[in-house]
C-alpha cells in the first residue's frame, strides 16, 4: 500500500531572499527532508536572481522588489510586496495546493495572504522572526497611525494563526500575553548552525592581513545593529590603546554600509577595517574558523533587549569567544561564553575586547563553553526536531 503523500508548505519571506535567509532556508530543508514538499516565495536579491529556481528539491518562486525609505516608503514597499506574494501564491496553489502557509515577518503582513487559502482549509503559521512594533519603534522613534496598524498586524498575525513559531523564549512570552496565542500553540525553534557545517569548516590565516588577530563582525548594518558604536570601539583601540596588531573584519550588508566605510576611511582606518559585504554563507565559515574574537555591538533597546542574535549563535558554534552589549536574551544565550560590556558604551566594549586579545587562555575556556553548549542544545539538529514535531502535530490535528 502506498502511503499518502504529506501535505505541501509554502513558506513566505518579504525581508530577504533564499537561501541567503540562513533561517528559513534551514527550515525548508528540515521540512522537506522530513517528507513535505516545499515551496518558497521570496523576494528576489542583488545580483539579478532568477525569478523561478530549484534548489536541492525546494521550488523558490522570486518577485521583484521596490526599495523605499520613510515610514510611507516603507508602506508602499510592503504593499506591492504582498500584492505580488498573493498572486504568486494563488498561481502555486492552482497547480499544485498546499496544506500550510508559512508566512515569516517582518512585516506582519503575511497573514492577509494566508486568510482567503484558510477558508480552502489550508493552516497558517506565523514565523515570528522579529518585534514589529519594536523595530518601528527603533527605525521611526515617533508614534501615529502606521505604528497603530503595526500593533494591529501583529495581533491579527497571532490571531489567525494556527501555530506561532518563536525565536527564543522571550518571543514565547509575547506570542501568549501580548498576541493571546494559548500555550500549546506556539513552539520555540531557534536559529542555530549546523554542526555539519561547522566541522567542515578550517581556518584560513591569510584573512588576517599579516596581522596577529582578526576581530570578526558578520551581520546586517542596520540603524539599529550599531556598527556605527563599533567602529568607535575600533578607533579606540588602534588611537587609545594603539593596537596595530587586529585586522577588523565587518561581514555583511545593508543601508547603513556605505555610511560606516565613510566614516572609517574619515577616522583613518582603512588599514584596520575590512568590509567583505555580503557573502554566501559557506564563504564566512573561513573568517569565522579564523577569527579571534566575535562582536555583537547590538545597542540597548525594547527590540535588542527581547531578541537572540542569529550571529551570536554562530559564533558560539564556531567556539569563538564573544563581546557583546550585556542584554537580556544575549546573556540568556552567551551565558558564560562571552564579556558584557554596559549598553552602548563603545570604551568599555572596547576594554572587552582587548581583554580578550591579551588572553589566549580566556579565549579558549570562552570558546570552549560555548562550542560545548552548542553540542548540547544550541545546534540546528536539536532545532529541526521541534519544528518538524510541531508541523505533525498541526496537521494531524494535534
Amino acid at each position: 500500500m502506498i502511503a499518502p503523500a504529506q501535505p505541501g508548505i509554502l513558506i513566505i519571506v518579504e525581508n530577504e531572499p533564499v537561501p541567503v535567509d540562513r533561517r528559513v532556508w534551514l527550515e525548508a530543508l528540515a521540512l522537506q527532508q522530513a517528507g513535505y514538499q516545499v515551496s518558497i516565495i521570496c523576494p528576489k536579491g542583488p545580483g539579478g536572481q532568477s525569478s523561478r529556481e530549484s534548489l536541492e528539491g525546494i521550488e523558490i518562486y522570486r518577485h521583484l522588489t521596490w526599495t523605499a525609505s520613510g515610514r510611507f516608503g516603507y508602506l508602499l514597499e510592503y504593499s506591492l510586496a504582498l500584492a505580488a506574494e498573493f498572486v504568486l501564491a494563488c498561481r502555486l496553489y492552482w497547480r499544485r495546493p498546499f496544506g500550510v502557509i508559512q508566512a515569516c515577518n517582518p512585516p506582519d503582513t503575511g497573514f492577509l495572504v494566508a486568510l482567503p487559502f484558510k477558508l480552502l482549509g489550508v493552516r497558517f503559521v506565523f514565523d515570528h522572526h522579529d518585534l514589529a512594533p519594536e523595530l518601528y519603534d527603533v527605525k521611526f522613534v515617533r508614534r501615529g497611525i502606521i505604528y497603530r496598524i503595526v500593533r494591529l498586524a501583529e495581533l491579527l498575525s497571532f490571531r489567525f494563526a494556527d501555530l506561532s513559531i518563536a525565536t527564543n523564549e522571550s518571543y514565547r512570552e509575547i506570542a501568549i500575553t501580548r498576541g493571546h496565542m494559548p500555550p500549546e500553540r506556539v513552539v520555540t525553534v531557534q536559529t542555530c548552525a549546523d554542526l555539519c557545517e561547522v566541522n567542515r569548516s578550517k581556518a584560513v590565516p591569510a584573512l588576517k592581513r599579516g596581522k596577529r588577530h582578526m576581530v570578526l563582525y558578520v551581520g546586517m548594518m542596520e540603524s539599529q545593529d550599531g556598527v556605527r558604536l563599533l567602529i568607535e570601539s575600533i578607533d579606540h583601540l588602534v588611537k587609545q590603546r594603539h593596537r596595530e596588531d587586529t585586522q577588523f573584519v565587518l561581514v555583511g550588508a545593508g543601508s547603513e554600509l556605505p555610511r560606516l566605510k565613510t566614516l572609517a576611511v574619515q577616522l583613518g582606518l582603512s588599514s584596520f577595517v575590512e568590509f567583505t559585504g555580503l557573502l554566501p554563507h559557506d564563504q564566512v565559515r573561513p573568517y569565522l574558523s579564523t577569527a579571534d574574537v566575535c562582536v555583537a555591538p547590538d545597542p540597548l533597546n525594547p527590540l535588542n533587549d527581547k531578541s537572540t542574535m542569529i550571529k551570536i549563535l554562530e559564533y558560539m558554534a564556531f567556539g569563538r569567544p564573544v563581546v557583546l552589549y550585556d542584554l537580556t536574551e544575549g546573556r540568556l544565550t552567551v551565558g558564560e561564553g562571552g564579556l558584557y560590556a554596559r549598553p552602548d558604551d563603545p570604551i568599555d566594549f572596547a576594554d572587552q575586547i582587548e581583554k580578550l586579545l591579551d588572553s589566549e587562555l580566556l579565549r579558549n575556556r570562552l570558546g570552549a563553553y560555548s562550542q560545548r553548549r552548542t553540542v548540547e542544545e544550541l545546534n540546528w539538529s536539536n532545532q529541526s526536531r521541534r519544528l518538524v514535531t510541531a508541523f505533525s502535530a498541526l496537521l494531524n490535528g494535534h
